[in-house]
């Protein structure tokens, strides 16, 4: 199967020029439907397939190229279009189409009735494509088709519902916003790509890395590399300074939330990361930028979900949170820990937003959990899912994200500071907090919507994938259980991806040693403290509201300026978009554009005017004056070979 990898990328591209080409005379929604996931459900088989195959292998042959063809052969560049197959790709291909095709099943139900429906299957279609390349591409360039591939998909989706409204302007504004911060990262890819063909005479990944790691580079090199790369991933992967535009994105479709800003594309720049993690660990000043960064956005998007009121809000900060989690583990070197940390996110975070989208269907699209309240007795099951997924990212042992998130955190102690696990494990407080203010606002409590909203459980086809991604955030994490209590096995996810990072791994430095003990009380500690923070939650926001509302009154500045989430959007358009606006009008446009090109463009044009007036007057009309200035000519020519002979 590791040879038919390709169809894992060329099946979506498959579904959206069906759905693409013939959707809107298909009258069938369920054909529709059907198309869309069973092209994504097959890639998913092949995947599994081609993992078994994989892990049969001897470990020094389970790296694979599949070459397709040729794509580009220019001077001493080529490159060959083709997938890289080892297990970080293949990790990466299971959560992209093992989710995706969960999201497309939930679509079915979610999005019934809407006029773009097969539109809507088409875009997502495209979207499994583009990611599918960016995490099987066997050089930068294939990886960024699929980085652009998402981004356009992204744009697409999020402006899916191009004729609505949100709370900052028209939803085409947000896809612009998305689109547009995205380009300013991938400006920054761009010339971390350059830069790398320029010192290996290469952009191909196992060539590339392998002269990272033997040939003589400077330090600085591998920083200015690092450093545009990684300024490519903070705007796929919405990172301090470039993570404004995804909570403007909750306004497409859930559906879209769950996959492209969950699951999959936000989790691009962490795999990018992870992939160049040769060039990471040649560059430590970077890899501290990498780490300070994840840290300080995890804890900032954490303190704004703390007040936010719309559960697609919530659930967007909770996202960026989480991803800045997945990069401080990048920068303390635990490579391993951020792709564990993708996997079990996309578990559970992708449930989140589909119950949340569930809730949403059942409350006639109203997302203010102000106006919800005691919905568990009408929608069980998606109760049920939502508080599984709930208790997974506030790292309740023994669910996915216990695992994941407290590796991040003692690694972030051992192979970095003890500042990084406070401020880490606060962060993972502040979570336990606002998921359960979110779940006590939600389903518990008196209920706070009008008697012209009557909830009810969502049908099957959305039930059913929560039901299965639920089972996913329970078991997920055991297959990185660590090793104090795996003893002998080891961590099985650890040992699956170590020879992708063994050659990162060998240039790292770590420094001290640390017992057994040090690890478990600092997970007693973070463990109680979530643990606490949860059930404080629970109290305050089911029974004791009105601490709540006197909390909020008595930091009244705080939580305006949280709601308000710092007020970035305010500082940016002050501070960039409206002097580049101004200088654009009153520089580029009115004198570089106005007075200077079309100055010279109408001067030329009037200086031909006059030219031509004058000369014209020569063209008489009379042979006669023809005649004689042709003799006059002719007399002039001859005279000057004359005198020149």
């Amino acid at each position: 199967m590791i040879d038919l990898i390709y169809l894992t990328v060329a099946l979506p591209l498959l579904g959206f020029l069906i759905n693409g080409i013939f959707g809107s005379k298909i009258k069938s929604e369920k054909v529709i439907g059907i198309i869309g996931s069973s092209t994504v459900g097959i890639a998913f088989i092949i995947s599994i397939l081609a993992f078994i195959e994989t892990l049969n292998l001897p470990v020094e042959q389970r790296s694979n190229v599949v070459e397709l063809f040729t794509w580009l052969n220019v001077g001493g560049l080529e490159i060959k279009f083709a997938y890289l197959v080892d297990q970080l790709s293949l990790v990466m291909a299971l959560v992209v189409t093992g989710v995706g095709f969960l999201i497309h099943v939930y679509s079915i139900g979610y999005m019934h009735g809407d006029k773009g429906f097969w539109r809507f299957f088409a875009y997502m279609n495209l979207f499994i494509f583009a990611m599918m390349n960016l995490v099987m591409g066997d050089n930068f360039l294939v990886l960024f088709l699929g980085w652009e591939g998402v981004g356009l998909c992204s744009y697409l989706l999020i402006g899916f519902y191009y004729d609505r409204k949100f709370e900052k302007g028209t939803v085409p504004q947000a896809a612009k916003k998305a689109f547009i911060v995205n380009r300013i990262g991938d400006f920054g890819f761009l010339l971390g790509m350059f830069l790398i063909y320029m010192t290996f005479d290469s952009l191909n990944f196992l060539e590339v890395f392998s002269k990272a790691e033997y040939l003589t580079v400077s330090e600085t090199t591998f920083s200015f590399i690092a450093l545009f790369l990684f300024i490519g991933a903070t705007g796929k992967s919405a990172q301090i300074p470039l993570f404004v535009w995804l909570p403007d994105a909750m306004a497409g479709p859930t559906p879209v939330s769950a996959l492209i800003h969950a699951a999959t594309m936000v989790t691009a720049g962490v795999y990018m990361v992870a992939r160049a993690s040769i060039i990471f660990a040649a560059a430590p000043a970077i890899m501290t930028v990498v780490a300070v960064i994840g840290l300080l956005t995890a804890f900032f998007a954490a303190t704004i979900g703390l007040v936010q009121n719309d559960i697609k809000k919530v659930l967007a900060y909770s996202t960026v949170s989480q991803l800045g989690y997945m990069f401080l583990a990048c920068g303390v070197g635990a490579f391993g820990a951020g792709i564990f940390h993708v996997m079990t996110h996309a578990f559970f975070k992708a449930l989140l937003f589909l119950g949340a989208g569930s809730v949403i269907h059942a409350m006639h699209d109203k997302q203010d959990i102000q106006n919800y309240g005691g919905l568990k007795k009408y929608m069980p099951k998606t109760f049920i899912t939502f508080i599984i997924a709930a208790f997974a990212i506030s790292g309740f042992p023994g669910l996915s994200g216990f695992f994941s998130k407290d590796e991040i955190l003692w690694y972030s102690y051992s192979h970095g500071n003890l500042t990084f696990w406070i401020i880490g494990a606060l962060t993972a407080v502040l979570t336990a907090f606002y998921m359960f203010r979110l779940v006590s606002l939600t389903f518990f409590g008196k209920e706070r919507f009008g008697k012209d909203v009557h909830p009810h459980e969502s049908p099957a086809v959305m039930t059913l994938p929560l039901i299965i991604l639920a089972g996913l955030s329970v078991v997920g994490g055991y297959i990185g259980i660590p090793e104090i209590f795996s003893g002998e096995h080891g961590n099985m996810f650890h040992s699956w991806l170590a020879p992708v990072f063994a050659a990162a791994e060998r240039k790292i430095s770590f420094y001290g040693s640390y017992t057994h003990f040090e690890e478990i009380l600092l997970m007693v500690i973070s463990v109680g403290a979530a643990l606490a923070a949860i059930y404080f939650a629970y109290i305050i926001y089911t029974k004791k509201i009105s601490i709540a509302n006197k909390t909020a009154s008595t930091f009244n500045k705080l939580y305006t300026t949280l709601f308000n989430k710092y007020y970035v959007d305010e500082i940016y358009e002050s501070a960039i978009i409206l002097p580049i606006r101004k200088t654009s009008e009153k520089v580029l446009w009115k004198i570089a554009d106005n007075k200077m090109i079309d100055g010279i463009v109408n001067g030329l044009a009037r200086i031909i005017d006059l030219t031509s007036g004058v000369i014209k007057k020569i063209q008489t009309g009379v042979v006669q004056s023809y005649a004689i200035i042709m003799v006059l000519g002719i007399a002039l020519v001859l005279f000057w070979i004359i005198l020149k002979v």
